[in-house]
This record gives C-alpha cells, structure tokens and sequence, in this order.
C-alpha cells in the first residue's frame, strides 16, 4: 500500500536546509498536520493506529513534503499520565498536576519507555515513497512535563522550597524522553528529530532564564547529543519569546534547526537575517497572518521569504506554528503552491 506523492520527497533538501546550505529548490516544513485541511477529509479515529497513520502521512506526501512525522498521539509510544483537565479551546497550566510532594512523586506510576511496540514504525516505513523519511516528534518535552505534571504555580512553590525534587521529576522525564528517542533512532527509515517542548510566552521564558539553564537546558543538551550520536539532525520546536537563550539552543545544546515564529515576538524574516548562518530556521509564517489575509498575501510573503533567504539557504517554508484545524485550507494551499511552484 503506497501513497502517491505530490511531487518526488527528497529529504536530502531538508538536510541541506538543516546544515545551513542552500537546498535545489524550496522546501516545506510542517510538524503537525490538520487532516481536515490538509486533504479535505474527516480524520480516522486513533484507535485505528494503521489507518490513522496511514492517512496522516498521507498529508505530507499529498502535499509535496519529503517527510511525514510520527504523531504522539498516534504512535503512544510513551504516555506520562495526567491527572483531569478541563476539554476546551485553552487549558490552565495548573490543571492536571499529579505530583506536588515528596509523597505522589514516590507513589506516582512512570511510564516504561522500553515496553511499547516500536517495530510499528516497520510497518509504517513500508509505506514511505522512495526519497522519503520521517521524522520524530516527542510527548511534549521537559519542560512541558514538568509543568503538566506538578502544575505550574505549585512548581513555582517548588522550585523555591524543594529545587532537588525538581531536579528529580525531571530526571524522572528526561532519562524516559531519551528512551523514546533511542528506541527509534534505531530505524533508517527516521531522518531526523523534533525536540517539541514549548519555553515561553509572548514577553519571557516560562522559567527565568537561570532556572531554565539549571533544570531543562542540561537535559536537552544531553538529548541532542544522543540523537547527534545517531547521526541525525534535532529540531527544537518552542512557541513564546526565548530571549537570551537562543544563544544556549545554539552554542551549548547545539540544535541544528529552530522552529515556531509569531510576528508580535520575532518575525521569522528577522530570525533569519540574525541566525541563519549559525540554525536552520524553518516555518514561520504567523498564524494569525496565516487565517486572516487573503490567499494572494499569502504567496506574496511566502515568495518574499524565498527571496529573502536566496531561494531558502537555511530555511524552509511553513507555518508559524501548525497548521491547525482553524487554518482556511485555501490558505494553506496559497503556501504550500507558493513553495512548489517557486522557480
């Protein structure tokens, strides 16, 4: 059963893109894909684990993209256990916690990262078009656990009377997060990782700056470093304002490719202009530009963008974010044929 591609993957481009060189043609990047949007469908219940995969790399390839990744929420293969959230469109930081003591963290039930059915990704590969790879994502990263573990003010109450148990829980994360990857690294067929953990909001990191050095940069430095190890490239997906620290993702963690841009924090044009000789930057077409202006500003950005980046050295075509269920398919396409058809 294969999938007929849009156009011929060739991934070697993305890894073009990743070591800052400049690809043959422009290339685009996505990491979460709308079914909906992207091919016009009802999207196949996750129970389903085959055909929910099936057609979820049926999005990328369908639409010129020389990978597909590998969605959490599809593959399961680690699942930190949450307490109740509330089901809406926005969910409080604080709902959820499950860990708020020396008590719950001893009684709390880890996940074994060992236990679950990786040799589902042979099954899947079979299916990638010739040229094709997929790429990894994770179950949220560090500190995205940490936070939805604890609660984030209890952790703030944490970090200031309890730092090593902090430093516990994350150890507790990070050593299964490492796992995950490992497990997978395992298969020719994964071209590269997403090392998905959201640091910030609009004006700061989640953490202080100090905090965030002490307790999560270390831990995806030596993340980095594994899937470094297994010759691939890592992708650092972080919505919100990183500051200073960018100069860390770079120099100490060493990430090869930074995703996720809002133009009222750093439009992905001046992202560029400032880093790209030293990080792939990739999306960053703003979401909210992205729903609410017209098909034809669409490809007019996307085209200036390629030119800006001299037909895309070091940055390859997408959205700010995701292209998420509220995106109008008739702009997605507007970037999507803004890049394909780019000569």
């Amino acid at each position: 059963m294969k999938i007929n591609p849009f156009r011929s993957p060739d991934f070697s481009q993305l890894l073009r893109i990743l070591r800052r060189e400049k690809p043959e043609r422009a290339t685009l990047f996505e990491f979460i894909a709308d079914v909906g949007v992207m091919l016009g469908e009802k999207q196949i219940e996750d129970n389903d684990r085959d055909a929910a995969m099936y057609q979820y790399m049926r999005c990328f390839f369908e639409n010129g993209y020389d990978f597909a990744c590998l969605p959490t929420w599809i593959t399961r293969f680690l699942e930190f256990h949450r307490g109740d959230r509330t089901h809406g469109e926005s969910i409080s930081q604080n709902e959820g916690g499950v860990i708020t003591d020396e008590a719950t963290f001893a009684a709390y039930r880890w996940p074994d990262a060992e236990a679950a059915d990786y040799e589902m990704i042979g099954r899947w590969e079979k299916w990638l078009p010739d040229g094709a790879k997929f790429i990894l994502m994770c179950p949220g990263g560090v500190l995205e656990n940490l936070t939805d573990l604890v609660g984030f003010e209890n952790l703030c109450y944490m970090l200031a009377d309890e730092p090593d148990l902090v430093h516990a829980i994350t150890e507790q994360i990070a050593t299964r997060l490492m796992t995950f990857y490992e497990r997978q690294l395992a298969f020719d067929s994964v071209g590269a990782c997403m090392v998905n953990d959201d640091w910030g909001f609009k004006t700061s990191t989640i953490l202080s700056h100090e905090q965030m050095r002490t307790y999560i940069i270390p831990w995806h430095r030596k993340i980095v470093d594994l899937i470094h190890s297994a010759g691939r490239p890592a992708i650092l997906h972080s919505c919100g304002n990183l500051g200073p620290l960018w100069e860390d993702l770079i120099e100490d963690i060493g990430f090869d490719g930074k995703h996720s841009y809002e133009d009222g924090i750093f439009p992905v044009e001046e992202a560029w202009t400032r880093y790209h000789e030293r990080i792939a930057i990739l999306g960053g077409i703003d979401m909210d530009f992205l729903c609410r202006k017209t098909p034809a500003e669409i490809r007019r950005r996307v085209e200036d963008l390629i030119n800006l980046t001299d037909g895309g050295s070091g940055y390859a075509v997408g959205s700010g974010n995701s292209i998420a269920r509220y995106v109008p398919r008739e702009n997605f396409q507007a970037l999507r044929d803004a890049a394909l058809n780019h000569s």
